[in-house]
């Protein structure tokens, strides 16, 4: 049976409201967010936050920072789980050591909370762009 509604309004006190839907996969909308794209946010978001403590803390100043997030699901019957995220930052920095601002990225990774909550491995690959560098 496939007649409910998938569509729905995330909401939460202080924050702008989400609109939300099941995967196009599961029927959905692909014009709102889905479960699934929430949780790759939720960790591109935090290592993002962690990233730049870590930066701040070392002397290095970004610039610029966008991650391309990927998960990989399973499915089981008619439940799954994802099986493994990569995060992959493109970061640009002014200023600081541009491999310290590329070993940073690990201890930004152990002190997320979000990846420190999900039971599969969050890998990262990181890029490191100078903003200086007409190539970048």
């Amino acid at each position: 049976m496939r007649g409910y509604g998938r569509d729905h309004v995330i909401r939460a006190a202080g924050g702008l409201e989400l609109l939300g839907s099941a995967d196009p996969s599961f029927h959905g909308d692909a014009d709102r967010w889905n479960p699934e794209q929430l949780l790759l946010a939720a960790l591109s978001q935090c290592h993002l936050m962690s990233y730049l403590y870590q930066a701040a803390k070392h002397g290095v100043v970004v610039e610029s920072y966008r991650d391309d997030a990927v998960g990989v699901l399973r499915q089981a019957g008619e439940g799954g789980a994802f099986a493994s995220a990569t995060l992959r930052p493109v970061v640009t920095v002014s200023a600081g050591d541009p491999e310290l601002a590329r070993r940073l990225h690990a201890d930004a990774a152990e002190t997320c909370f979000i990846r420190a909550s999900v039971a599969f491995p969050v890998g990262h690959e990181p890029t490191i762009l100078l903003a200086d560098d007409p190539l970048s």
